[in-house]
Parts: C-alpha cells; structure tokens; sequence
C-alpha cells in the first residue's frame, strides 16, 4: 500500500541512480536495501523519467527463477527499439539462481558488441538480501557495478512526506507502505507483522538460505523484538527460547537476520583492531517499527514507561548508525567491562567515537568517563538529554558526524 503522498516525495537515492547512469563509464548499478522502503518505487521514478527504451521485470516470483528467466529479461531489453539508450531493471535479483554469473556474462557480451558505447544497455538491479547481492557482485561482478544502499525512512523524510514528529517516528519507524495506517493501531501492526515481518522472514531469509530450525530463527527474532537494545548473553537466550540449539547456531541466525535487515547482534567493543566475538551480543532491530508492532502498546502508554522508551531511543540510535553506516569502513559496537557501559561505540580508520543515549533527566556518565579514560583518543558523543538534541542527530547524516575532522 502506497499512499499520494509517497508517490509525490521523491527520495534522493532516486536522483543520486540517476547521476550514477549519467557518468561516462557505464557500470551496472545495484541497489540494495530492507524491503518496502522504497527501491521499486524509485526505480519506476526513474523508468517514468527515462529518455529511451525501457524494460521492468521482477523475479519476487513463488518458485525462484532460473538463469534462463534472466538471459529472456535481458533479450527483451536488447530488443526495445527507439531513441536513447535502453534500459533494463530487475526486481529482487538475488532471487535468480546464479544470478551475478550469468549477468557477468551477459554484460560482458554486451559491452564487447555495442558499436556505440553510449548506447550500450543500461543496467539498474534491486535486492533485498544483503548477502547474497554483496557476494555476487564482489565475487562475479568485480569492477563492473556501482552499490547504493536503501536505507529506511528517515526522521526528515518522514516528517516531509508525512508530516510525522520525532515521537510518531521513534514509535512507527521508518515504512512508508505501513505510513497511512497509523492512525489505525490495529491494521498498522496488522499490515507491520504481515506484510514486513512474516513476508521478509519467509522470503528473504527462509527461502534463500539454509535454516535448519526455523522455529529458533524465529524466536529469536521475536525475543529481540521484546528486549530491543539490550545486551544478552547466548546462553540466556536459549534458556528463553524453549527451542534447541546451540550458541553458534544462534550466532548464524543473528547474522542471517542481518542480511535482512531485521536485527544485529553488536559486538563488544575491543581495542584490538579485530572484533571481540564474545558470548553476549547487544540487539538492534534496524526499525522501530519491528518493536512497537510487537508490543501491544499504543504510543501514548509506551512513552509514560520511560525504561521502555529509553530502550526504544536507544534502539533508534543504533538503527540509525547500522542503516547508514552498514557495509562501509564503519565498525559499531557497544562497550562493557564490569558496571560499566557505553551504548555504542563507532570507530572509523584511526577515529574512535563513544555514544551515550539519554532519553530521560541528565545524570552522571561512570560509563562513558570509564571508557573515555581507558582510551583517551576517542571523542564523546552524548545523544539527548544533555548532549545533541534527538531531533539534531537523527536528522544528520552518520557519516557526517563520524570524520576524522569532527
């Protein structure tokens, strides 16, 4: 479901894919990112805008196409006649069996046979699973492909398409099929647990990937979804869990979950320049939106319980650093040693940046000032009550704030 609203807003990812076709060197383009934020809209934004040909297909089919499905997409495309380049989008791409090989040959072929380059066939793909597009294209498509990554709504966006405060986005997240509905508690969460939970889960998760208990995998996001930027240990989660496993197998699950972009399980933060792998990952859902569908609770009662609203604050900061740092020269973890903690820690090259989010009345920081004394490089960074505004940091970008210069 979209709403008048979002069909008018144009997202700026639309315009940065359409720059990106504008380059001389013609690079097959790939856009990546959660489900129902957006990319199909913005790449039929750019079908209705383009000056030549045009073919849309997806392969979100019930049985998983094969490579022949893709050679007959992209006969269909070299086919179009008219003025201007042609263009061939396909939805969902990571659905294709051997996708990235037989679009490496495909392109291949066409840049050898195009008589004029500046007519050759232009290439957009979009997917849904993070996983799987980042191994075709880095280990198929190497130096043929440009990635933009889809992140969900903003707070700006949401607020200028649908005219949503910082309270109404904390508690609805960023969707904005789900946008329209939330002046209706019951067919929001209705649309949020149907439409987002189940249909990534099923589609993006179960049907692409080897799960071998799928009731674990599922509970385990449902136990995130109940205890969202939280620090848990492995072994309480099975205790919770009722179902059997193991803690390496949960750790895989939480990694497929990523590839998703449902949740993460951060890691504590080590001074080494590897990852401190340990046994209690801290859980960010990437949408607030996964959380308050969950939950029951209308937002007016969930802001009076101010450790509930705290936690859901706290998860938006996170859901903002992985939704825009993700995938690039970024590490975000949190910190813990004894009584100590510090919500998220980012570290970029030689750069190190210690968060704290506080939703509720200043107080003292003994975790970030533990931290701060153990690694007096790295640069404090209080999000709230005391510190930059909630509204000032999720209306920036994560990478603006994390520089070498900041």
């Amino acid at each position: 479901m979209v709403s008048d609203m979002e069909h008018a807003f144009h997202r700026e990812i639309e315009l940065e894919i359409e720059r990106a076709f504008g380059r001389p060197k013609n690079l097959i383009q790939v856009l990546a990112g959660p489900r129902q934020v957006g990319k199909t809209t913005a790449a039929r934004a750019l079908v209705a805008r383009w000056g030549g040909p045009t073919h849309f297909a997806a392969a979100d089919l019930p049985a998983p196409p094969g490579p022949e499905w893709l050679e007959a997409q992209w006969e269909i495309a070299r086919r179009k006649v008219g003025p201007g380049a042609r263009l061939l989008v396909l939805d969902e791409v990571q659905k294709i069996r051997g996708w990235a090989e037989v679009l490496k040959r495909l392109w291949d072929e066409e840049q050898a046979s195009a008589a004029d380059p500046g007519l050759a066939l232009r290439v957009l793909v979009l997917g849904s699973s993070a996983v799987l597009l980042t191994r075709g294209t880095s280990e198929s498509l190497a130096g043929r492909f440009y990635l933009h990554r889809c992140p969900h709504w903003s707070l700006p966006e949401c607020r200028r398409a649908f005219g949503w405060d910082l309270e109404r986005w904390l508690y609805h997240g960023g969707y904005p099929g789900a946008a329209p509905l939330a002046g209706e508690p019951d067919a929001w969460r209705a649309h949020v647990n149907d439409a987002l939970i189940e249909t990534v889960l099923a589609r993006d998760v179960l049907a692409l990937q080897t799960v071998a208990k799928p009731a674990l995998l599922r509970s385990l996001f449902l136990f995130a979804a109940r205890f969202p930027a939280q620090v848990q240990s492995y072994n309480k989660m099975l205790g919770q869990l009722n179902e059997a496993g193991n803690t390496t197998t949960l750790a895989h699950y939480l990694r497929l979950l990523e590839t998703a972009f449902l949740l993460s399980g951060l890691e504590r933060f080590s001074s080494g320049r590897a990852r401190s792998r340990g046994s209690s990952p801290k859980l960010v859902l990437w949408n607030n939106a996964l959380v308050t569908a969950l939950g029951l609770r209308p937002l007016a009662a969930l802001r009076e319980d101010h450790a509930a609203w705290g936690r859901l604050v706290e998860n938006a900061v996170g859901a903002h650093l992985l939704n825009h740092l993700q995938g690039l020269p970024y590490e975000i973890t949190y910190w813990r040693e004894r009584n100590d903690e510090v919500d998220y820690v980012v570290r970029a090259g030689e750069g190190l940046w210690a968060l704290e989010v506080k939703s509720g009345r200043p107080d003292r920081l003994p975790g970030l000032a533990a931290f701060l004394r153990r690694h007096p490089g790295a640069r404090p960074l209080i999000v709230g009550t005391g510190g930059m505004p909630l509204e000032e940091f999720f209306s920036r970008s994560p990478r603006e704030l994390f520089t070498a210069g900041h």
